[in-house]
């Protein structure tokens, strides 16, 4: 049946899973992991912005991609949550655009994020004198700026090629929120060219800041390797070590996700898509946080500071 936008302005959404007795179990799963990352992240922006020792480049990207985590976050799981504790997995015409417009703009800004703190390890391992002058304030600005202003772009392009399609009905979108290939296989309208625009738009903003990511990590692996300081050569990849287990959570499921035609996508598409919605922005902070003397340093004089003003 052709459903045309004006029919039906609604969605459904059905879920991660269908059977009753998971609903519970995973929404207290979902709930906490939510917290956490809430916690986490919202906790690593606050000692960024009150601890002198981390207002540095790589601090600052670290809160902002902090905040991106929140954001996208946000954008998934509340409606995520309410849809397994009362089952009305129903969203507007309106809000699954909105889901899926905020999500990308998200998600593809940490992208150029990841992208900006390898540049930044790798101006700090590879040109220390010159890192001051490299990477200022005003150029770390200009990359959070490039960063944002390439994200709502690619996500101007992703949900109108995604909506621009006329929807069948029922619109049981087989998927827990509104993304482009559950919402395209739903289509009734040719989608050929929607898929190819989605699919270059995701290989240009997924390959293009891995590139970036791999030249630099490949110039800080030299360098390290020519380092004769034993300790030095210890710092420098605990240094990067946090930033490449996020790099690989995040990119590989992404890639799993976004790098394949749409006709191979299925099932285990919501087991990649549950990495970097929820589990992935609950682990950074720790990731990031947790084996970082310098963190671990700003935590240790916050917690004295507060002590003495009890």
């Amino acid at each position: 049946v052709m459903g045309g936008n004006h029919t039906q302005p609604k969605f459904v959404l059905l879920g991660i899973t269908d059977s009753p007795w998971a609903q519970a179990p995973l929404f207290g799963l979902f709930l906490l992991i939510y917290l956490v990352t809430l916690a986490g992240n919202i906790g690593l922006m606050i000692l960024v912005w009150v601890a002198p020792n981390l207002h540095t480049p790589m601090y600052f990207f670290f809160a902002h991609f902090s905040l991106a985590d929140v954001c996208y976050s946000t954008v998934i799981s509340p409606k995520m949550l309410t849809d397994l504790l009362f089952g009305n997995k129903t969203i507007s015409w309106a809000g699954c655009v909105a889901q899926l417009h905020l999500f990308a703009v998200f998600v593809t800004a940490e992208c150029h994020l990841l992208a900006a703190m390898a540049y930044d390890r790798h101006v700090a391992i590879c040109h220390p004198l010159l890192y001051a002058t490299v990477v200022s304030p005003r150029a770390c600005w200009r990359l959070l700026a490039w960063s944002y202003l390439a994200a709502s772009l690619s996500a101007l392009l992703y949900s109108s090629c995604t909506f621009g399609a006329s929807f069948c009905v029922p619109r049981q979108v087989d998927h827990f929120f509104c993304d482009s290939s559950p919402l395209l296989r739903l289509a009734c309208s040719d989608t050929h060219g929607c898929e190819v625009a989605i699919f270059a738009l995701a290989t240009a903003n997924g390959l293009g800041t891995g590139v970036v990511i791999l030249l630099s990590y490949g110039r800080i692996l030299r360098t390290v390797l020519g380092m004769r300081s034993a300790p030095g050569r210890s710092r420098a990849f605990h240094t990067c070590a946090s930033h490449l287990v996020s790099l690989s959570v995040f990119y590989g499921s992404l890639f799993f996700m976004y790098l394949q035609p749409a006709s191979w996508h299925g099932s285990r598409d919501k087991v990649a898509s549950v990495f970097y919605t929820v589990v992935s922005p609950m682990l950074n902070p720790f990731i990031y946080s947790l084996r970082n003397r310098e963190v671990k340093a700003a935590l240790g004089k916050c917690r004295s500071g507060m002590l003495n003003h009890c």
